[in-house]
């Protein structure tokens, strides 16, 4: 039997994103069809990408991206690492011919995006593919209610209602970490998790924005600077800095199907740890999904007699709905590091059969484009954007 070769992957970062994506590389060719592994992984603390690797049983490590991208040994770059370096990573990978999988948001500025997009497409022309990783569109659940739209099963589409809650910055005292500096992260709560919330809504029922009407705050305006800092957490260290980016962010927008949005992130709703909900509404019923109980959603038909119609519980563990063939018996659920290892899984796919994986650089670019009009209508009190077609 012909073996295909194992797809090596170099992977950019060691920290919060950079760990769960070593896994799901790790992960994913023991239970899915898939050959790949992560031959060298790239951090700037040579200590601390020497244990990395040593932790994850990765073979090299270096301290400068540029020798991943140059190295003929590897086939595709894993960005893991801020936004503000997402550019300059992707388009040399790209341009040396390896595939690339990008962590969301892709870049810290429309022109950015729109730049790695056009490069992007060039490259798939020569058969190099690339893809941004929203890891949310691999939540069982999620793919099983996309299919429940995708059949008509709730009609024409009237609201999407998306939150995403979370609460790790609430304290005035937590530290001024990478993710609350604009020139590192583009922007804050927005760029963060709402980037998640636009790309899922779209994910699910195949609409866009056509325009917005948002509202933006930062809350704490200046903080501790930073001593040390890990995932989500941070020591304060001596002095303080201004936090130049959102705290939180409300917007409601129209959509090209005629349903109406709204949207809320933030990092300031104590006692929500990671509280992604969405809710689609139609002519025929519902669909409603909530990650704190991740491995079900809820469907309501409205086509039934209204003695008997209403919400029910669809636990989305069984073999039919996406991914869950390669895992456990119906029932036994599934958790957050799952939903990157279908990511992986799905990229490695479509690079083995040359074909463009999703979601693209042009989805990553869409959903750019959406954070550019919050930013732009809150800082004209709210004032109505429209987004290009």
């Amino acid at each position: 039997m012909h073996h295909k070769p194992a797809l090596r992957v170099a992977l950019i970062g060691y920290s919060f994103m950079g760990k769960i994506h070593a896994q799901a590389w790790q992960t994913a060719p023991r239970f899915f069809d898939v050959e790949a592994r992560v031959d060298l992984v790239v951090g700037r603390d040579e200590t601390a990408v020497a244990d990395f690797a040593h932790r994850f049983d990765i073979p090299r490590w270096a301290t400068d991206w540029r020798d991943a991208v140059n190295d003929p040994d590897i086939d595709a770059v894993d960005i893991c690492v801020p936004g503000d370096l997402h550019a300059e990573i992707s388009d040399a990978a790209l341009a040396a011919g390896k595939h690339v999988l990008c962590e969301k948001p892709l870049a810290n500025s429309v022109a950015d995006a729109e730049r790695m997009a056009r490069i992007a497409a060039d490259a798939r022309a020569k058969g190099v593919q690339s893809m941004v990783g929203f890891s949310y569109r691999g939540t069982p659940a999620l793919g099983a209610m996309k299919k429940l739209i995708e059949d008509g099963r709730i009609g024409t589409i009237r609201h999407i209602r998306a939150t995403y809650l979370q609460d790790w910055i609430v304290d005035e005292d937590f530290p001024l970490v990478w993710r609350l500096q604009r020139d590192k992260a583009g922007s804050g709560s927005l760029g963060d998790i709402g980037a998640h919330i636009v790309d899922m809504a779209t994910f699910l029922t195949g609409q866009r924005l056509t325009g917005v009407s948002a509202l933006t705050e930062t809350f704490v305006k200046e903080r501790p600077l930073v001593a040390s800092s890990g995932s989500l957490a941070a020591t304060a260290g001596e002095g303080t800095g201004v936090v130049d980016v959102d705290d939180a962010a409300v917007f409601i927008a129209r959509t090209d199907g005629g349903a109406l949005a709204t949207f809320e992130a933030t990092r300031f709703a104590a006692g929500r740890k990671n509280a992604i909900r969405i809710e689609i509404n139609g002519s025929k019923g519902s669909v409603a999904f909530d990650f704190e109980r991740m491995n079900e959603f809820e469907f309501h038909d409205h086509t039934l007699p209204g003695a008997e119609a209403g919400f029910r519980r669809i636990v989305a563990t069984e073999p039919e709905h996406p991914h869950l063939d390669a895992w456990w018996p119906a029932g036994h659920g599934l958790g957050y590091e799952h939903t990157f290892t279908h990511e992986v899984v799905e990229f490695a796919r479509a690079v083995a059969a040359g074909t463009a994986p999703s979601p693209s650089y042009e989805d990553g670019l869409y959903v750019q484009r959406v954070l550019d009009a919050v930013e732009r209508s809150a800082a004209a009190g709210a004032g109505w954007v429209a987004l290009e077609g």
